[in-house]
């Protein structure tokens, strides 16, 4: 039995017959039509160069996103939900891809929609307290001071009771966040005179947050530019900060606003600096400076 060797001059004559260079075009063609089928899957799944504009979906219930057909061109996840009264239950309030972004259709939209109860938060303990402990701690746990009742006691500015709606609250009762807790207040052996705060050019929560640290409550509320919205600042007060009347804890001082969109108030406060320099320099500056 004879064993065939394939020599060098074998190889040779082999890559230069037709029949090699038939095999070798035939694999290249091969080889270009199956890269050019990789080229258009991959141009059909990542549908290159073919982008649509993120619609704003704010206010929209699921309901209505179905209905509208947009679940055929985007991916809906809901990545978190908040309370909101002045908002539909179940309806985005928060979207991202923000609205008007350019994106590939199936792209997923996160969404933050509004939770049909209000969130639940803890009433703190706050009794002895002093009223500045009392409403940072209260602000930290998601709720507000409402009304400061002022009481004779021997220990002033300290919290007597605390009370919700009228009745009192217990440490460790679930209330919806932001409820209202009135706080009786210790007045000491007697009532005594306390400065007014300057409240202009602040914002509403700024405000109420000053007046109750000062032992104040607030009073009426008007809104100038028939608006009330998170632009709107202190325009005036009463009681003035530099009034001559003597005022006690508990008292109520009525806040009039307009909004910062119709009005300056880096002017407008330059025009109490002179006064404000003698009782209530630094808030001013700071004021001016912000």
């Amino acid at each position: 039995m004879q064993i065939s060797k394939f020599g060098k001059s074998d190889f040779l004559r082999f890559i230069l017959s037709k029949k090699f260079f038939l095999n070798l075009g035939i694999s290249i063609i091969l080889l270009l039509i199956m890269l050019l089928l990789a080229l258009k899957f991959l141009d059909i799944y990542t549908r290159h160069g073919k982008e649509i504009t993120v619609p704003d979906f704010y206010g929209m219930t699921f309901t209505e996103i179905d209905s509208a057909k947009y679940n055929r061109q985007f991916d809906f996840f809901i990545i978190d939900s908040l309370y909101d009264e002045d908002n539909m239950k179940g309806s985005i309030v928060i979207q991202e891809p923000l609205p008007g972004s350019k994106v590939k259709k199936g792209r997923n939209i996160y969404v933050t929609i509004v939770a049909s109860t209000p969130e639940q938060v803890i009433m703190p303990d706050l009794k002895d307290l002093t009223l500045r402990q009392a409403i940072n701690i209260l602000e930290s746990g998601k709720l507000k001071a409402g009304r400061l009742i002022y009481s004779p006691s021997f220990d002033k500015n300290a919290v007597l009771e605390q009370l919700f709606k009228g009745d009192t609250i217990m440490p460790g009762d679930t209330l919806k966040k932001g409820s209202l807790i009135d706080l009786i207040i210790g007045t000491g052996e007697r009532f005594y005179k306390i400065p007014i705060p300057f409240l202009i050019g602040k914002t509403r929560e700024e405000a109420i947050y000053d007046l109750n640290i000062a032992s104040f409550n607030l009073g009426n509320e008007f809104y100038m530019d028939s608006i009330r919205d998170e632009h709107a600042r202190v325009f005036m007060q009463e009681p003035v900060w530099d009034s001559d009347m003597p005022y006690y804890p508990g008292d109520s001082i009525h806040l009039w606003y307009k909004s910062e969109e119709f009005f300056n108030f880096d002017e407008y406060l330059k025009t109490f600096l002179p006064d404000t320099l003698k009782v209530d320099s630094i808030k001013v500056s700071t004021l001016i400076s912000n």
